[in-house]
């Protein structure tokens, strides 16, 4: 079951695309035309490239202290490196350096330029954003290393370009990490300030106390407060000495960018944020497979909405790291201020012990212990503070230039048969939408299949175009064998369909065959009095008597179809100003059809065939004639058709191909079926049998009867016919 719905969708769709061929042919035209002149007029442009490594820092033979990372984190540092070479802060500099803003080779302008200055955001928006529509910046799987490329409509522009972004990037590589380190010195610098001042008080108050004891130092080992405070003056020291560490650490993380505390000095004596640098690396990972996915599947997929749902714990989680790194060296430093100031508290109390007993030489000792502990104390502190200016630069990231850019040579331009097949299969695959597109927009009805899922009622027969007949032909028919086909080609594709129409209603009824078979359609000139007579001369050709009855009151057609007069008919019958034998007429092609004209044209139509007359005058057809075919007025333009259709045994509804559209088509099929007329089905009429929806429709291209001396057989109507004449309805 499936492969046959599979084959129909492909056969439909081939269909469509074989009546819509003019579609593809003008698509590929164009896509042809536009390939190659894209292919031949395409800008001569200029590649540059230079090749990048990127360290990660100095080495440790040149630090004082040696340290250990072992985290594994690679392609997220060198992801963040081609961020930063793409960044607006780096290319704006070198948009500056070079005066991009007013180079013609840059802007591609021809004509004069007016001087433009980047600080106008709108010029610096233009500038960056041309500057990065032409750099690119990939890594080197497996290594690290990276290619800057630009491209431009000049060799030595692309060159520089190039070769500026790389410096930019160097010097802003070893700039940020310095700058982040010369904030930390100037904190400590202010801590040394105030330690020096507290060394030199000490100093003067040592040497005061010595000059007032004759000595400048003693040996106080055997005196017990001596050893209390000595003890308590090295736990001060070691405890600010912790305490300012300590600070300094979490002035530093506290101050500085989140995204750069795992390349900081230790938060943690000790200790690195793993777990940081960890989680920042599945961060990464988790980015670049969503930036694929989306790509692939697209933003709204399960699947990337789960890696985004990863991605925002992840970054949950990354941001609570990091402060519980600020809060664990706040947390340090809390701890440590707090055992320095419960040791000076111990100490201030020794110190009172020792004025209480009144003993200088303790207050000698004490001050002589407060100026060795401040001292070794700015000593560790000065230290530290030239050990940090010296390793300042040993944390950037050290970038080498392998590969200078230089100017290319050739310039760099697509495959020329590539762009115009690629061009042209770009628009055929164009075309092809736009096929489908218009198909689906189509409102008119151009195949079986489509009229009976509209119509929801079978079709009886589809009739193909008549044939036009020969001047020298026609001249020796009379008027009715010149517009009835059937009486002219009897072995023609145009007569089979009729006697297919003529099986097509005789079986549609059950019990007995349809004896008042009405014909309407749905707007003028869509060929019912065509079939309609058509049809009643094939029903006549047997031995059942057949009346034609021309009901179109408002512009009967049939008597000069037939040519017939039109003085008596219908009108005159149904008035009683004449009787039906009176008003019937014969052909003599067809002896067993008579012909029931329409008549004198009334002022109230409707009104006579809805009359008791006309129920009548029916009963009494209905004794008469095996059929009566009536031919009848359109179902939108009037309302006779819907009142003969309750009369009727059976009432067909001619559709004429390519004329009618759905919504029309629909009106047509529920006024009839409101009205109560017993719809027998539909008639699709001029038909192109070698169109490719019918093409063999009735397997006439490989059995057919000997073709008739001149094929070219055509109705022709009288004046004032609606007659389906070469394919065309005319009135």
């Amino acid at each position: 079951m499936s492969s046959d719905v599979g084959d129909t969708s492909l056969s439909e769709a081939v269909a469509t695309l074989r009546k819509r061929r003019w579609i593809l042919i003008v698509a590929a035209v164009l896509g042809v035309t536009y390939g190659i002149y894209t292919a031949y007029t395409q800008p001569k442009v200029y590649v540059a490239s230079s090749v990048v490594q990127v360290h990660s820092g100095a080495s440790n033979a040149f630090r004082l202290e040696q340290s250990f990372d072992y985290s594994d984190d690679s392609q997220t540092k060198m992801n963040t490196e081609v961020l930063i070479l793409k960044s607006d802060t780096l290319l704006a500099t070198v948009a500056q350096e070079l005066d991009l803003a007013n180079n013609r080779d840059f802007s591609g302008a021809t004509g004069p330029m007016t001087h433009r200055s980047l600080s106008d955001p709108h010029v610096r928006d233009s500038v960056i954003g041309t500057l990065k529509g032409g750099l690119v910046v990939a890594l080197i799987p497996r290594t690290e290393m990276m290619t800057v490329t630009y491209t431009s409509l000049s060799p030595k522009l692309s060159s520089d370009i190039v070769n500026y972004v790389v410096d930019a990037y160097i010097q802003q590589a070893f700039n940020v990490p310095y700058a982040r380190t010369k904030r930390v010195s100037q904190w400590l610098s202010l801590q040394l300030d105030e330690l020096k001042l507290e060394v030199e008080r000490s100093q003067t108050q040592m040497m005061k106390l010595g000059s007032k004891l004759g000595v400048m130092a003693s040996d106080s080992t055997h005196n017990q407060l001596d050893s209390s405070l000595e003890g308590l003056l090295t736990a001060e020291g070691a405890a600010k000495i912790a305490r300012i560490n300590a600070e300094s650490r979490y002035q530093m993380v506290k101050g500085m960018d989140p995204n750069t505390v795992d390349g900081s000095i230790e938060t943690t004596p000790g200790t690195m944020p793993a777990q940081l640098n960890a989680l920042r690396s599945q961060l990464a990972s988790a980015k670049a497979d969503y930036q694929q996915m989306t790509g692939t599947l697209g933003a709204n997929h399960p699947q990337a909405k789960a890696l985004q749902q990863k991605i925002d714990e992840l970054t949950k989680a990354i941001n609570s790291e990091q402060s519980r790194i600020e809060l664990q060296a706040r947390e340090n430093y809390l701890a440590t201020k707090a055992d320095e100031d419960k040791t000076e508290q111990e100490l201030d109390a020794k110190k009172a012990e020792a004025d209480k007993q009144g003993d200088d030489l303790v207050q000698y000792t004490v001050t002589q212990r407060e100026y060795q502990q401040d001292r070794a104390l700015y000593d560790a502190l000065e230290q530290r503070l030239e050990t940090a200016k010296v390793e300042s630069g040993l944390d950037a990231t050290e970038v080498d230039q392998v590969d200078k850019a230089l100017p290319p040579v050739n310039p760099t331009q697509r495959s020329k048969p590539i762009m115009i097949v690629t061009m042209t299969i770009f628009f055929l695959l164009g075309g092809i939408v736009i096929a489908f597109i218009v198909e689906s927009l189509d409102t008119g009805l151009h195949n079986i299949q489509e009229i009976e899922s509209v119509m929801e009622m079978p079709s009886l027969a589809i009739i193909p175009r008549a044939k036009r007949s020969s001047t020298e032909q026609t001249a020796a028919m009379s008027t009715a064998q010149r517009n009835i086909n059937v009486l002219t080609q009897p072995k023609s594709q145009f007569t089979e369909s009729f006697r297919s129409l003529r099986t097509s209603l005789l079986l549609a009824t059950a019990g007995k065959p349809p004896q008042l078979i009405l014909f309407t359609s749905a707007t003028p000139s869509e060929g019912k009095t065509t079939t309609a007579s058509n049809l009643a001369c094939i029903l006549s050709q047997g031995e059942a008597r057949v009346l034609l009855i021309d009901a179109d009151l408002r512009r009967p057609t049939i008597h000069h179809r037939f040519g017939l007069t039109g003085k008596l008919g219908l009108t005159t019958v149904l008035a009683g100003t004449s009787t039906l034998e009176e008003a019937v007429q014969q052909v003599p092609e067809t002896p067993n059809l008579d012909i029931l004209p329409s008549g004198p044209v009334p002022p109230f139509p409707s009104e006579m065939l809805s009359s008791e007359a006309m129920l009548a005058l029916i009963g009494r057809l209905r004794t008469m004639y095996t059929h009566v075919v009536i031919d009848s007025p359109p179902i939108l333009s009037v309302t006779d058709a819907a009142i003969l259709g309750r009369i009727a045994d059976s009432a067909v509804l001619v559709i004429r191909h390519g004329k009618s559209s759905k919504n029309v088509m629909r009106r047509a099929r529920d006024l009839l079926v409101r009205s109560g007329a017993p719809m027998a089905g539909l008639v699709l009429n001029a038909v192109d049998l070698n169109s490719p929806e019918y093409y063999g429709y009735y397997g006439y291209t490989g059995y057919s009867y000997g073709s008739m001396d001149g094929d070219s057989w055509e109705t022709q109507p009288a004046p004032g016919d609606e007659a389906v004449v070469g394919g065309k309805a005319r009135r």
